[in-house]
């Protein structure tokens, strides 16, 4: 059967993420025609652009498919009559997530990019812009989805389903991730586990580990059996709580179980290399130098480093089973409806769900603990108080979203830290301060 080709509009193209999406599209390419890939950044990221755009091209020419590669700053021209359209964007850049994760560990405050006050200054500066560009879709291509893997991917998934009419689903690496564990574990194909999510983006727990229809939690439970990535410390579980709890938690969720060894932990890393930002910033330097090469023909294995491994390898999974209607299941991030009854029906989720042409249909979780309910509580309203105040600029419901995040030990640290990290923004957060021009710098996840 012919297939309808596609135009794939990739906001943040010159992403070091792009050359394993670009994989995954020629990889599919013979059921899963992307005949445009448009890939779109900002002025400021024009030179990486360039280059994976290169890159990208001589990918495309190694594999012999007829796909044209489009490299633009404009924006509109790239979404009007998209099928699909994907956020791959950094506004500020690394020197923004250098200030997210510094300022917090000056205050004893954990510093990471997507949780706590780090992840709400990103929300601040990321929400209106991907909320413009969600204005660009329901004007010119208003039945493209919406494919979000931009962090903190919950709340900006929150935002868009509150905020806007477009087609969206939030998706993270964190799910896929474990699926691949999980196989590895017990020596089987990915599609012979299923495991069970339940949570918020970046707070979730598995509750339920299938291989081959069997539940084998209890016994990774038992062999201390965990999953973690480049970007968080792997520091081992308490198996006497693990044990307790009955799932096994994100390992995200350090950050909340063992906050003082994982603060600890940045403050030295801080004082040695630096935090995640800035390691972050030198594994770039290293892979642009490989993607100017024009002998590459191919994603370099180096790129495995830059953590986030599997983004866009679950893009391309969403992708394909929303364009061939396959009914399969992935961890997605969508809004709650009644999934779980303890949270906001508006609330953004991330669940199992069964994908098909019309979108993830979410699945009822078989099982939620009940020790968990209260974080997820906790973190869910700190996380819809951001949306307000990224939308409304109202500072107010900023010193309460702040003051909300369990990480945030006090009123007057979260007084502190709001004053101190929205004068470091001022350049990016114009709903707090009308006089300043939006700077959207788009490039790079």
């Amino acid at each position: 059967m012919q297939r309808k080709a596609l135009k794939l509009a990739v906001i943040g193209g010159g992403s070091s993420y792009t050359p394993e999406l670009l994989e995954g599209l020629i990889k599919r390419y013979a059921d899963m025609p992307v005949r445009e890939l448009w890939l779109v950044d900002i002025e400021a990221g024009k030179d990486k652009l360039n280059i994976v755009g290169e890159l990208a091209r001589r990918m495309v020419a190694q594999a012999g498919v007829p796909m044209e590669v489009h490299l633009t700053l404009n924006r509109r021209e790239a979404i009007a009559g998209a099928d699909f359209v994907t956020t791959q964007l950094r506004v500020g850049l690394l020197a923004a997530r250098r200030q997210d994760e510094h300022i917090p560990i000056a205050h004893d405050v954990i510093g990471q990019e997507t949780t706590g006050p780090g992840g709400m200054l990103k929300a601040l500066r990321t929400v209106p812009v991907i909320l413009d560009i969600c204005r660009d879709i329901e004007e010119l291509a208003p039945d493209a989805w919406l494919l979000n893997f931009t962090n903190p991917a919950g709340i900006v998934t929150e935002a868009v389903h509150k905020h806007s009419r477009v087609k969206s689903v939030g998706l993270c690496n964190s799910p896929l991730a474990f699926t691949k564990m999980l196989a590895a574990e017990y020596g089987v194909a990915e599609k012979e586990t299923l495991p069970e999510f339940v949570g918020i983006n970046h707070l979730h727990w598995v509750t339920a580990a299938y291989v081959n229809g069997e539940d084998k939690l209890q016994e990774l439970i038992a062999r201390g059996a965990s999953h973690t990535a480049a970007n968080v410390k792997a520091l081992d579980w308490d198996p006497d709580f693990l044990r307790a709890l009955g799932a096994i938690p994100s390992y995200y969720l350090r950050y909340y179980y063992m906050r003082d060894q994982m603060l600890a932990d940045m403050k030295s890393a801080l004082a040695a290399d630096g935090t995640r930002a800035d390691i972050v910033g030198r594994v770039e330097r290293e892979l642009f130098e490989l993607y100017r090469d024009p002998q590459l023909r191919e994603k370099p294995r180096q790129l495995e480093q830059r953590g986030g491994a599997y983004y866009s390898e679950a893009a391309v999974r969403l992708m394909h089973a929303l364009y061939t209607d396959r009914r399969d299941i992935q961890t997605l991030n969508v809004a709650n409806d009644g999934m779980l009854d303890f949270l906001p029906a508006d609330a953004s989720i991330e669940v199992n769900c069964v994908v098909a042409a019309q979108g993830p249909m979410p699945l009822r979780p078989q099982r939620v603990p009940e020790s968990i309910k209260g974080l997820l509580q906790a973190v869910k309203a700190y996380e819809s108080l951001t949306v307000e105040a990224a939308v409304t600029g109202d500072r107010d419901v900023a010193l309460l979203a702040m003051a909300a995040h369990p990480l945030v030990p006090s009123v007057a640290v979260a007084k502190a830290l709001l004053h101190e990290m929205l004068d470091a923004n001022r350049s990016y957060l114009p709903q707090f301060c009308g006089d300043i021009a939006l700077e959207t710098g788009a490039n790079d996840r």
